[in-house]
């Protein structure tokens, strides 16, 4: 008896003992934690980190600060607003709604949201609830709709404004189910659709029909700008020289975001991708089954869902940005391994962080990377190979997507190399003379600089996903006279957006110097006045917008008004208002 006892004695001690260790190990992991050390400096912003393997979190951890301001620290626990990563709830609820019969994916969008415009008029056939699923629409990106038209990025705006915007659109950027591009817009149109097919709001379907089922008591759709928040981390920017700046949107819109989260919450999202406890498995595999275009051409985009391999192991992903939010929830579905990533630093780059610490827990089992020039522990710390003056100068330039009309400008300052696109700056990593990583952009980009039998630079291919792949051509920059240049002034109104632009010659350079609403009252919401750069004949560059402005001229020569493109929204039209130039 005595004996039992010290054996059984021995083994609690033992159990313990295993116990502590898996415990320490959860608390502390060397080679994790050195992936978020620049987030650990007093004073910063950060992350927090979660890794689900089989159905459970094997390492949880707060990096960094959740409030600056009262130097409250991020913990596992601490909740984030998660972006576009949000858009796998709102493809949830649809198809949920489908299960219960209330809907078909099929289904033209117009016969729940009757106030968009009929396209079929401009040529198009109908939009499904399926193209906007899968970014097939063709409609519109309503955010860059926000910006163009002024509407301040803090600024509260509802469905109603959202939904007025979207159905003033005249056009589409391309017949539905022809291209794929990413867009906003579908997701929040499926949030009105939820609302007016189920009889609540997208937050109370959700709380209702996913959150509550699967215990995500952290979790919800933020629609009201003054609602509280248990937990919730702020957000930054930071500052231009020195500090922080708090970025904390007041969209009160859903759909395409505005879920507020855990990691801890998240572990139990994504184990319902294995375990179909809501849904069912039939659920789980149509919202994994990756889309397809009118062609027979297959996406790696599937129902808010990149489908995608990571060094030969298949991985299901996505990420969300939003002030200075951002975000990601990466899968290895092979491997029943997940890693989330929640930040609240615009340049955290979570998406990086979070293919790095899968690297550490699966590397074994991925193929060897493309470039051993790259540190994938830590791509700050890597110097990347050092180019001469020579070197950078043969791939300055500026770049132009002749499909998107978008503009990359490639430049060197302060002795290295700096990429503008989008309406943002980002430094440039030299792998060679010729390839480059962007350092601090939202997502993982190559720049490949391809040259000619001439030697000269004659495209840029940008590679990362397929929300920015693609090739840009290289231009000689359109060099306007003062005379051509002031042919180019006056009032521009769009009905599409509402607003009008005035435009005038300022130091030698076109400038926009107001924006006013339909009625003349100004929009704050874009910087003014801003300079527009000239890139090719009758275009300029409104790089605070990441969007371009190509002129219109009648048969004499005269200007009469101008298409405002972006990435995600094409072919905004602008007239010249009679009467109306400025010098």
């Amino acid at each position: 008896m005595t004996m039992s006892k010290q054996a059984l004695l021995i083994t609690l001690v033992v159990l313990l003992a295993i116990v502590a260790k898996a415990a320490d190990e959860n608390l502390s992991h060397p080679q994790v934690d050195k992936i978020f050390a620049d987030l650990q400096k007093p004073g910063s912003p950060g992350c927090a980190l979660g890794v689900f393997r089989d159905g459970k979190i094997i390492y949880s951890k707060g990096y960094g600060l959740a409030s600056v301001e009262v130097n409250a620290p991020i913990v596992p626990q601490t909740v984030f607003d998660i972006g576009s990563t949000s858009k796998q709830f709102t493809a949830t609820s649809i198809l949920l709604l489908e299960r219960q019969g209330k809907l078909s994916l099929d289904d033209d969008v117009r016969k729940y949201i009757p106030e968009l415009p009929d396209y079929s008029r401009a040529g198009y056939h109908r939009i499904t609830i399926l193209n906007l699923l899968n970014h097939t629409s063709g409609l519109r990106d309503y955010l860059s709709l926000l910006g163009m038209a002024g509407v301040n990025g803090d600024s509260v705006t509802t469905d109603e404004d959202a939904l007025s915007l979207v159905a003033h659109q005249k056009h589409l950027n391309f017949a539905p189910g022809s291209e794929w591009r990413y867009s906003n817009t579908g997701y929040f149109l499926l949030s009105v659709i939820v609302k007016r097919v189920a009889g609540m709001s997208l937050r109370e379907f959700a709380v209702k029909n996913i959150f509550q089922p699967l215990d995500m008591t952290h979790t919800t759709f933020r629609d009201d700008h003054t609602m509280l928040i248990s937990g919730r981390a702020l957000a930054y920017d930071p500052g231009e020289k020195t500090g922080y700046k708090l970025d904390v949107s007041y969209f009160e819109q859903l759909g395409d975001g505005a879920v507020h989260t855990s990691v801890e919450d998240l572990a139990k999202w994504d184990e319902n991708f294995y375990s179909g406890k809501l849904g069912g498995k039939g659920l789980v595999a149509e919202l994994q089954e990756p889309g397809k275009l009118d062609n027979g051409k297959q996406l790696k985009y599937a129902k808010a869902l990149f489908i995608s391999d990571d060094r030969g192991l298949r991985t299901v992903r996505h990420g969300g940005a939003w002030g200075g939010y951002r975000a990601e929830l990466l899968r290895f579905p092979d491997q029943h391994f997940s890693v989330a990533c929640l930040c609240n630093l615009a340049n955290a780059d979570p998406e990086k962080r979070a293919d790095q610490v899968a690297e550490i827990f699966l590397g074994s089992l991925m193929k060897p990377k493309e470039s051993a020039a790259l540190d994938s522990a830590n791509l700050k710390a890597t110097a990347g190979i050092p180019l001469d003056q020579a070197q950078m100068a043969h791939v300055s330039g500026i770049y132009r997507d002749p499909e998107k009309t978008t503009i990359a400008r490639v430049s060197i300052v302060k002795d290295k190399l700096q990429w503008e696109i989008y309406g943002g700056k980002f430094a440039l990593l030299a792998l060679s003379p010729t390839e480059f990583r962007s350092i601090d952009f939202p997502i993982e980009a190559k720049l490949t600089f391809e040259t000619g039998a001439d030697h000269a630079v004659h495209d840029l291919k940008i590679s990362g996903d397929e929300q920015i792949n693609a090739t840009y051509q290289a231009v000689k920059e359109f060099q306007p006279s003062a005379r051509e240049l002031a042919t180019y002034t006056g009032d521009f109104q769009s009905d599409e957006l509402g607003v009008i632009y005035r435009l005038k010659v300022v130091d030698g350079n076109l400038t926009l110097v107001a924006l006013a609403d339909a009625s003349g009252l100004p929009r704050t919401g874009l910087r003014v006045p801003t300079v527009l750069r000239p890139t090719i004949a009758h275009e300029f560059e409104v790089a605070i917008l990441g969007s371009t402005v190509d002129f219109l001229k009648d048969a004499q020569g005269a200007v009469t008004g101008f298409n405002l493109d972006s990435g995600r929204t094409q072919g905004i039209q602008f007239t010249r208002i009679a009467g109306t130039v400025h010098h």
